[in-house]
């Protein structure tokens, strides 16, 4: 027995491959994940009000947060491509960062999970509001971001306390 055995993505010859979920069953698979983006409480509301040179910062990096979901595995090696049958991005101000929190849901049928996806949704959402608003602040900080749920699959729910 090698020290590659437990490895999921490591083949006996040690290297990188792709996993075959080939055999395992579809089932409704479902992942959240969260961020945040800290900032200034001048920025906060300049984004708020839609003062921000480059546009409606928040309608923006919602949809580059759904798009970023849709092309994890072109982004993250080995993931599978998946069949996504829904994507929601939501960010809400928080004044007490001050700043921006997002909640990123993917849903699939299928035979492999979309915490990537949520996880991969989240991230550019908030890389997103950076890019939008650092003309106005580059001493924002993106983060914590985290998975909050996935459920589905053999391996069952997942709660993040």
């Amino acid at each position: 027995m090698s020290r590659n055995d437990d490895l999921t993505h490591i083949n006996h010859d040690g290297s990188a491959t792709m996993v075959d979920v080939g055999d395992k069953s579809q089932t409704q698979r479902r992942a959240v994940a969260t961020s945040a983006v800290q900032m200034d409480l001048a920025t906060l509301k300049a984004i708020l009000e839609g003062d921000a040179a480059k546009g409606d910062v928040i309608s923006t990096a919602r949809l580059a947060g759904i798009m970023g979901a849709k092309r994890t595995s072109d982004l993250i090696p080995l993931c599978h491509p998946l069949l996504l049958t829904k994507v929601d991005v939501t960010v809400t101000s928080d004044e007490t960062l001050p700043g921006l929190r997002i909640e990123a849901e993917a849903r699939v049928n299928g035979q492999t999970g979309v915490e990537m996806e949520a996880l991969t949704a989240a991230s550019v959402t908030a890389l997103t509001i950076y890019d939008m608003a650092k003309a106005m602040d580059r001493a924002m900080e993106i983060g914590p971001t985290l998975l909050t749920h996935k459920s589905g699959g053999k391996s069952g729910t997942y709660d993040n306390p």
